[in-house]
C-alpha cells in the first residue's frame, strides 16, 4: 500500500503541472484587460486637456502590470516566426500587444511597426500640451478619439482615415502646429511599414527561450527569495507558497478573503455530509432487505422525487413559507448567519448560528441523500446476489449477520467513489445555496468574483479543486482496499 501511494504522489506532480498550465492559460485567455480590472475598470485619464489625469493614469496602469508580473514573458519559451520579436511582452496592454500581432502578421517589418507605434505615443504625448478653450477643444476630441482608436486598427483603409481626420482636425487651429508636425511623422512612418513589408518572415519558424523570469514561473513559484536573498517590494512567493494573487475587487489577498469564507463552506458541507451518510446508508440498506414491497415502492417513489427537486425551487419554497409571518410559519431567519457580540454566551452564539443554516443546510442534504439512497440500495442488492451471500444463508446465518458483516462492508464501493467528490465540494462551497442564504462561503465568493471578472479568485479555486480531486481519489483507492481485501495495490 506504501509504494501505491507514493506512486501515486509522484504521479500527481505531472498531473499538477498539466492542471497549472491549462489553468494559467485559462487566466491568460480570459476576456478583459487584467490590469484595467485591477485598476477597478478605470480609463487612463480623463477629457481632453486634463494632462495630469492622463499622466498619472499610463503611471498606474504600468505599476500595476509591474505588480501583477505582467512586464515579463508569458512562458520559459514561444514558438514563434521570424517577424515576431522576442520582446512584444513589454507592451502590457493587451489590446495593444494583440494589434501589434496582427499587424506584424500582415506586414512583417517589426522595425518599422514598432517605429510606427512610437509616433502614434508621440503624437498622444504632443496633445497632452494643448491648451483647452473654445477654439481646440471640439479639435482636440477629434484628435484625441483618432489617435486613441490607432492603438487598435490594422485596417489600411481604417487607420488611412483615421490619419487623415486628425491632420484635417489639427489644421483648423494654429495651436495645433507641433501635433500636424507629428502627424507628418506618424504619416511617413505608416507608409513605410506598408511599403517595406516583409511577410515571409511569418512563414519561418522561430523559438525565443526566455529562462525562469517570466509570468508562469512568477505565478506557480514565485520570484521571492525561498531563504536568502535581497526581498524586493512587490515580488510574489507563488502559488506552491500560499501567494494565490490579490483580489481585482477591493486589492485584499485571495488568501485572506479564502480564510474568512472558508469556515463557513466547511461547517456547512460536514454537517451535510454527515447527516446525509449517516440517513442514506441505513436507509439503502433497509431498502434492499425490502425489495418490492409497498414500502420499499414507497421509499423510492420520495427518494426519486426529492433528487429531482430543484435545489433553487425549495430555497425558495422554505424562505417564502417558514421565514415569514405572511403564512403563520415565521420559525427562522431569512438569510446571514445572525449578529453576535462579546456580550453574548457561548449557548447564545450556538443558537443564533444554528437557527440560521437550518434552512441551507436542510437544502444541501435532501438531494444529496436522497442520491446516496439510491447508490447504497443498488450496492447491496447486487451484493446480495452474489454466491458467498447465498453460502450464508444455507449455513443458516441470521440475515442481520449476513448483511452487517459479509454484504455491508462490499456494497460500501459506489458510496466511497462518491465520497472522493467532497474534497473539491469542500472548497469551491455551495454556489446556489450560499447566495440565496448570504451566506458569506466559498460558494458566494466564488460566484461574485465569476460575475465581477475577479480572475484571480476564480482561477485559485478552480486549481485548489483541482488538486483536492486528485486527493479525493487517491483517499478513494485507500478506502476500497479498507473495505474490500479482495482489492490489493500491491501489484
Amino acid at each position: 500500500m506504501f509504494k501505491y501511494v507514493l506512486k501515486r504522489f509522484f504521479y500527481f506532480i505531472p498531473t499538477l503541472a498539466i492542471i497549472a498550465l491549462v489553468t494559467f492559460a485559462l487566466s491568460k485567455m480570459a476576456p478583459g484587460d487584467p490590469v484595467k480590472l485591477a485598476l477597478g475598470n478605470k480609463d487612463n485619464g480623463g477629457e481632453a486637456g486634463q494632462t495630469t489625469e492622463k499622466i498619472a493614469g499610463e503611471k498606474a496602469y504600468a505599476a500595476m502590470a509591474e505588480k501583477m508580473g505582467l512586464h515579463l514573458p508569458t512562458f520559459y519559451l514561444d514558438l514563434s516566426n521570424a517577424a515576431m520579436p522576442d520582446t512584444l511582452y513589454r507592451y502590457t496592454k493587451k489590446p495593444e500587444r494583440e494589434n501589434l500581432s496582427r499587424l506584424i502578421s500582415k506586414y512583417g517589418n517589426w522595425p518599422k511597426i514598432e517605429k510606427y507605434f512610437a509616433n502614434i505615443k508621440a503624437v498622444q504625448y504632443a496633445m497632452y500640451t494643448i491648451v483647452q478653450d473654445s477654439s481646440t477643444f471640439e479639435p482636440s476630441r477629434e484628435i484625441n478619439s483618432s489617435v486613441n482608436s490607432l492603438f487598435q486598427l490594422n485596417k489600411d483603409d481604417e487607420i488611412t482615415a483615421s490619419i487623415n481626420v486628425m491632420k484635417k482636425a489639427a489644421s483648423m487651429s494654429h495651436s495645433f502646429q507641433h501635433v500636424a508636425e507629428k502627424l507628418n511623422v506618424l504619416e511617413a512612418s505608416y507608409n513605410e511599414v506598408k511599403n517595406t513589408a516583409t511577410t515571409a518572415k511569418n512563414y519561418i519558424p522561430v523559438i525565443h527561450f526566455y529562462g525562469l523570469n517570466n509570468q508562469f514561473h512568477r505565478w506557480l513559484f514565485g520570484d521571492k527569495p525561498y531563504f536568502f536573498g535581497e526581498v524586493k517590494p512587490d515580488q510574489s512567493e507563488g502559488f506552491l507558497r500560499g501567494d494565490f494573487g490579490f483580489s481585482y475587487l477591493d486589492k485584499r489577498p485571495v488568501w485572506s478573503k479564502m480564510k474568512d469564507a472558508l469556515p463557513w463552506t466547511l461547517m456547512l458541507n460536514l454537517i451535510s455530509i454527515f447527516l446525509a451518510y449517516i440517513i442514506a446508508i441505513p436507509l439503502g440498506v433497509w431498502s434492499a432487505r425490502k425489495k418490492g414491497s409497498v414500502a420499499d415502492n414507497v421509499v423510492t417513489f420520495i427518494l426519486f422525487l426529492l433528487n429531482s427537486l430543484p435545489v433553487f425551487w425549495i430555497a425558495t419554497l422554505l424562505i417564502t413559507f417558514l421565514t415569514t409571518d405572511e403564512y403563520g410559519m415565521n420559525f427562522f431567519p431569512t438569510f446571514g448567519l445572525g449578529e453576535v457580540d462579546d456580550t453574548m454566551s457561548a449557548m447564545d452564539i450556538f443558537i443564533e448560528r444554528a437557527v440560521h443554516i437550518i434552512l441551507p443546510i436542510i437544502c444541501l442534504t435532501y438531494g444529496s441523500w436522497a442520491y446516496l439512497s439510491r447508490q447504497m440500495r443498488g450496492g447491496v442488492q447486487a451484493v446480495l446476489r452474489q454466491d458467498y451471500i447465498r453460502t450464508a444463508k444455507a449455513k443458516g446465518l441470521p440475515d442481520n449477520k449476513i448483511i452487517w458483516k459479509h454484504a455491508f462492508r462490499n456494497s460500501l464501493i459506489p458510496i466511497i467513489t462518491i465520497f472522493a467528490s467532497i474534497f473539491p465540494s469542500a472548497i469551491a462551497g455551495a454556489f446556489i445555496i450560499e447566495n440565496i442564504f448570504a451566506i458569506p462561503g466559498m460558494g458566494k465568493l466564488s460566484f461574485e468574483g465569476l460575475i465581477a471578472r475577479d480572475y484571480p479568485m476564480v482561477f485559485t479555486v478552480m486549481l485548489l479543486s483541482a488538486i483536492l480531486t486528485l486527493v479525493g481519489n487517491l483517499v478513494a483507492d485507500i478506502l476500497y482496499a479498507v473495505v474490500d481485501p479482495r482489492i490489493s495495490f500491491n501489484k
